[in-house]
């Protein structure tokens, strides 16, 4: 290994980081007041703080403290002066606007957007690229008075609390687009605003955002939408076609159907096939009646890279944990969560050599505070490692030359 790959003038993490811009960041904190009644802790220190914890995934106030405490030394190199107090970050948490985060993930976003989508190792549909994908998850693990759970209360106990984070992606980029939080008592349907998709986009949704007039103002703007069926839809039926195989056993079936509610009118096709995974007949709903019904059903399966998304999130950061008990702390900490996944990621794009998400996510934090080559280390990151491991099992210089002459000490004169 090269001199310069073990002897790098930052660490991984400020490496990471330099995907942000500094001074844009501390703009936006000034922009939504962030930087009122601040001395020393800014919204640049706010954030690198922040994003240290999540990557490294710490539970508390007081881990974050004793681990950047070791790490004293170091920080000059990310942007920090001092080691920020537990109590410190605790008011930043209660007071810098969650807005702020949002901003620097947004920006961050729309930067990075065509490193996101320029993949070439991905075989994409021609329809890839226009396909959204819109879902949400919820996290509940806070007091109800904070965000509103969903359900009934609980016979033992209180109900938890819940934050529903509503997204959306697009297909060939694999990140949040748009996000949105509410409480988890409210509907996903909100979230499905028709004037936001642009003619020609294409959206796989599940069956929650099923609303008529919607799904027709989305027709009037050339937005075609991919959703599962309910059962207990009422439809009248136009045409009915079934196709069969060669022994006549129903492939699959199409119908064209019309809705009605009120004024609103609207047609659709019901495409029925038989899902070999699952062993049962799925219908899916849509409002374009020209593409391949083959298609269809490949538009809707790619709705589960959404699942796939916020599994990674809740598997690879802190979201079991709180640094803060206001809504203002917790946001915080999930557009953090949302900005250093947005930051492995693309590093993960940037690499040549394949790494899956959590794997990568792993080797960062073990090697977040080194001070070697954060591109190089991961391309080659066995040979890196051997080599690191033989010079640490190196003695210290002068440390042979004090034993020889101990050794020689005790020999008899």
């Amino acid at each position: 290994m090269s001199k310069s790959t073990h002897f790098f003038g930052q660490p991984i993490y400020g490496q990471l980081i330099n995907f942000l811009d500094k001074c844009k960041i501390l703009r936006f904190s000034r922009q939504v007041n962030g930087e009122r009644y601040v001395k020393s802790f800014n919204g640049w220190a706010h954030l690198v703080t922040m994003l240290y914890a999540v990557i490294m995934r710490f539970d508390s106030l007081r881990e974050i403290e004793a681990s950047m405490l070791a790490e004293v030394r170091k920080l000059h190199h990310l942007g920090l002066e001092r080691v920020p107090r537990r109590s410190t970050l605790s008011d930043a948490n209660a007071r810098r606007p969650e807005k702020f985060f949002e901003l620097v993930y947004r920006d961050l976003y729309n930067t990075y957007r065509d490193v996101l989508s320029s993949d070439s190792r991905q075989k994409e549909e021609k329809w890839m690229k226009r396909l959204c994908i819109m879902d949400s998850t919820t996290i509940t693990q806070f007091s109800n008075l904070i965000f509103k759970g969903v359900g009934r209360n609980p016979k033992t106990g209180k109900k938890k609390g819940g934050v529903k984070v509503h997204t959306v992606i697009f297909a060939n980029e694999g990140v949040p687009c748009d996000v949105r939080f509410t409480s988890a008592a409210t509907h996903d349907s909100f979230m499905l605003i028709p004037d936001k998709f642009k003619h020609d986009e294409i959206l796989a949704i599940d069956r929650a955002y099923i609303d008529y007039a919607k799904f027709e103002q989305l027709t009037q703007r050339g937005v075609i939408y991919v959703t599962k069926m309910k059962r207990n839809l009422t439809y009248k039926v136009i045409s009915d076609t079934m196709y069969q195989g060669d022994q006549g056993v129903t492939v699959y079936r199409i119908q064209k159907v019309e809705f009605s509610k009120g004024e609103t009118l609207h047609q659709a096709r019901i495409i029925t096939y038989y899902d070999e995974k699952r062993k049962k007949m799925i219908s899916l709903l849509t409002n374009d009646f020209d593409m391949e019904h083959e298609n269809i059903i490949a538009i809707y399966k790619k709705r589960w890279a959404i699942e796939l998304l916020f599994k990674q999130i809740k598997q690879n950061f802190p979201l079991r944990y709180f640094y803060g008990e206001s809504a203002n702390a917790i946001k915080i900490q999930i557009w953090v969560t949302l900005i250093a996944n947005l930051l492995l990621m693309l590093l993960q794009r940037s690499l040549k050599r394949s790494w899956s998400f959590s794997g990568l996510a792993t080797m960062i934090r073990i090697v977040l505070m080194y001070y070697i080559n954060l591109n190089t280390f991961f391309e080659q990151p066995e040979k890196d490692l051997k080599m690191m491991l033989m010079r640490a099992s190196e003695p210290p210089p002068g440390e042979s030359e004090d034993l020889s002459i101990e050794e020689n000490s005790s020999s008899p004169i």
